[in-house]
């Protein structure tokens, strides 16, 4: 496909899509760089082996999942027409993005409780991980957040419709570019310890 063909919108569109691309590529990079160091420093001797993941991480994956779904309910809702549906699916996406991050607090609170630290003297190469690795994606969340935010604002002056969806699908596209991250993250933190 010739990247000079087509109108201007159309062009400003590629151009949009190439960039988000670019960066989603950068920070799977990031991510890929933080695992390997994780692998790496598993042969340690102060590694941990029987340290054990709060089951409230696994609650937040299920509720990042469900995030994706109402995104995508919303995008349908909108092509279809359906402000209504739409606006609730976008609010939805919104509570459970939020509700993730309730979860990470009490995942990282749980650690705590167990007396593993994340930072200091008591602190072990296996919980540095799990925090550097959690708080860089909320770091990519909290992005992500704001975001849904300006979807939300979007679709409210009612900016989205079935033949103009760029800003849509970019947002969508980096949203659940964090919800695979995390299921990245979770299964790789989960199988390999």
């Amino acid at each position: 496909m010739d990247l000079t063909q087509g109108s201007n919108e159309k062009k400003h569109g590629r151009a949009k899509k190439m960039m988000l691309w670019f960066g989603i590529i950068s920070m799977a990079m990031t991510f890929a760089g933080l695992t390997s160091a994780y692998v790496v420093s598993k042969n340690r001797p102060d590694w941990l082996t029987d340290f054990q993941l709060p089951l409230s991480f696994l609650w937040s994956t299920l509720v990042i999942i469900a995030s994706s779904g109402t995104l995508l309910l919303s995008k349908q809702s909108i092509k279809a027409g359906n402000r209504k549906n739409a606006t609730a699916f976008l609010i939805g996406t919104l509570i459970l993005a939020i509700l993730f991050v309730v979860f990470q607090y009490y995942s990282f609170s749980e650690i705590i409780q167990q007396g593993y630290y994340f930072t200091g003297s008591e602190s072990t190469i296996t919980t540095s991980f799990i925090y550097v690795l959690v708080l860089v994606h909320l770091a990519h969340l909290a992005i992500g957040i704001i975001v849904l935010l300006v979807l939300i604002y979007n679709h409210f002056k009612q900016r989205y419709h079935k033949g103009q969806m760029l800003g849509f699908e970019l947002g969508a596209t980096f949203w659940h570019f964090v919800d695979i991250l995390w299921l990245y993250l979770i299964f790789f933190l989960y199988f390999f310890r």
